[in-house]
């Protein structure tokens, strides 16, 4: 049976090489993202598997919207059994940097865009016969909080938060949550960083490795790369007089 998959945010990086993995594995696609129609790749995507890929227009921040794409997205293909959402902002500050306006817009699109689209999605999957899971890509960063980081950290702890709260209910009505811990992808986001980031991946190898990982028998973390999944678990769990021993060194 061929299976459809709904990714919102799928302009650049992970999310649209995702949606290369998925068409050339014969899946059924509907690629999301603001003004779509004016990202020229998804276009040759979108000429290259007419039958296969739809592309519909989402602003997660407008709750109108959203409700419009989630009815569209469930009813191209007569259904879903996987919606990935990839949405994401991140900004590096120090505290002498903050502006509330940043951190307003991360827990706005990296939180609470999930909400607004979680609510009438769920109503949906809930009606299907079949299994459907639903992935929301998180962070490593979600683990611990590390210097000049606090905002986006906080918003993907939130969203682990959420997830972890919301996987025991919606297993009873067959939805399975599913969430992405990953580390350092080499995209637009952590282009303007200016620090060493640790195991840094390139975009095809983390979106060949969620591919991968979603294919096989469920689990309801996925976190890669190992070495720093692990370093950054460990220094949840240790004192906190030993890990902030450890952070203050990446202090600039």
């Amino acid at each position: 049976m061929v299976k459809r998959v709904w990714i919102i945010g799928a302009s650049s990086g992970i999310g649209l090489e995702l949606v290369k993995l998925w068409l050339d594995n014969n899946f059924q696609v509907v690629a999301s993202a603001r003004d779509i129609e004016n990202l020229p790749k998804l276009l040759e995507l979108k000429s290259k598997y007419s039958t296969n890929l739809e592309l519909i227009n989402i602003d997660v921040l407008d709750n109108e919207n959203v409700q419009k794409s989630v009815y569209k997205a469930f009813n191209v293909f007569n259904g879903l059994d996987i919606c990935f959402y990839n949405v994401g902002i991140y900004e590096s500050m120090s505290y002498e940097q903050w502006d509330i306006s940043n951190f307003e817009s991360m827990i706005n699109i990296n939180y609470l865009g999930v909400l607004r689209v979680l609510k009438p999605l769920i109503t949906y999957l809930e009606k299907q016969e079949h299994k459907s899971n639903i992935v929301l890509n998180a962070s490593l960063a979600s683990y611990f909080g590390l210097p000049y980081g606090g905002a986006y950290s906080a918003s993907k702890a939130a969203l682990v938060n959420l997830a972890q709260s919301l996987q025991p209910e919606l297993q009873r009505k067959n939805i399975y949550l599913q969430i992405i811990n990953h580390g350092f992808v080499k995209t637009r986001l952590t282009a303007k960083n200016d620090f060493e980031m640790p195991q840094l991946m390139e975009v095809d190898f983390a979106a060949r490795k969620i591919f991968d990982e979603l294919n096989k028998s469920y689990k309801f973390e996925i976190s890669f790369p190992f070495v720093l999944s692990k370093f950054l678990r460990i220094l949840s769990f240790i004192p906190y007089s030993l890990s902030f021993s450890i952070t203050k060194k990446f202090l600039k």
